[in-house]
């Protein structure tokens, strides 16, 4: 019975050391720098990651205070830099969780209709912002922004020059 046993531990080691999952990521990856943009003490990063099949994983990942509650902070992905005036969104990432302050969205059609390759997101000219609500007066704070692809490159934040972005597509 102790070898049945012995024989059954050490089978189930060997099956569970196994890769059982194929990798979902082609290891390409891009970071940006969210930058704090109001009196909302936050900051972050937006990374992505190219999944095999060619699709683009956006994360967000901000630091400050998270929350218990279920309030959930919106974010788009906005044609044109962050200084740009009714910015067009691009496409609507997923909201930001205040309870663990991280959003991950895969990345579809933009509202242009063009979908972006990982290599086209180096050169996109765009920016990321999120927002303190989806409407109402607390929709113009923005806790955070950062230009990416081709315009983080080239610009230096500066948060008093921050446009309020477009709902428009």
């Amino acid at each position: 019975m102790k070898k049945l046993l012995i024989a059954f531990i050490v089978l189930g080691s060997a099956w569970a050391c196994t890769d059982s999952e194929p990798d979902q990521y082609t290891g390409k990856i891009y970071e940006y720098q969210l930058y704090k943009s109001s009196d909302f003490d936050f900051n972050g990063n937006l990374t992505v990651k190219e999944l095999v099949g060619g699709n683009l994983e956006l994360t967000i990942d901000l630091e400050g205070v998270n929350s218990d509650s279920d309030v959930s902070f919106p974010a788009h992905l906005h044609f044109g830099n962050y200084q740009l005036q009714d910015a067009p969104i691009a496409f609507v990432l997923n909201p930001v969780s205040a309870k663990d302050l991280k959003s991950v969205t895969v990345l579809g059609q933009l509202s242009d209709g063009s979908k972006l390759s990982f290599e086209d997101f180096k050169l996109f000219d765009g920016h990321v912002k999120v927002h303190l609500a989806n409407d109402g007066p607390d929709y113009n704070i923005i806790l955070v922004a950062g230009d990416i692809g081709l315009g983080a490159e080239q610009s230096v934040f500066d948060p008093s020059k921050m446009a309020v972005c477009g709902k428009d597509f």
